[in-house]
């Protein structure tokens, strides 16, 4: 009995080390996506065009550092919630996957319409992830600049 109990601590502990970074313990932040839509509701055809990603979360499966520019048409489906945006400079994105034995997932990103963002809109998505409780000290800076050979062709 002692061996088979030992046997399961260990497999525990090994496979806790396997869990990768990203994967954090607990659930999803609540966001009150109600409030936020009662706010402004989303319009997707004015959402939609090119965003250039100014920073995101640190996410090690996020291979591009630099140049990213996205064009969005919103035929698609995401688990994401748009937490701030004026449609015409930035927009505050924050997307939480759970999952099971208590662990989750969270993927935070402020786009804007050109490769800079002025610091007044940063400091209102900072605000807004701050208000769900992301630790905005884990945005990583994407490099954007005159030296990216931004491609004309949709992303997503």
């Amino acid at each position: 009995m002692k061996s088979a109990v030992f046997f399961v601590a260990f497999v525990a502990a090994v496979a806790a080390d396997k869990i990768p970074d990203f994967l954090v313990p607990g659930k999803c932040p609540a966001v009150n996506e109600k409030a936020l839509f009662e706010q402004q509701i989303p319009n997707h055809s004015k959402y939609a065009g090119v965003w250039y990603e100014i920073a995101l979360t640190n996410n090690p499966y996020q291979l591009l550092k630099q140049c990213v520019r996205n064009e969005y048409s919103f035929a698609f489906t995401a688990p994401y919630v748009i937490l701030d945006t004026d449609y015409e400079n930035f927009s505050c994105i924050y997307s939480c996957v759970e999952f099971n034995y208590g662990y989750y997932a969270d993927f935070a990103f402020i786009f804007s319409r050109s490769p800079s963002l002025s610091d007044q809109y940063l400091r209102r998505c900072e605000a807004a992830f701050k208000e769900i409780g992301v630790d905005v000290s884990r945005f990583a800076k994407t490099v954007q600049g005159s030296n990216c050979p931004y491609d004309t062709q949709k992303s997503l």
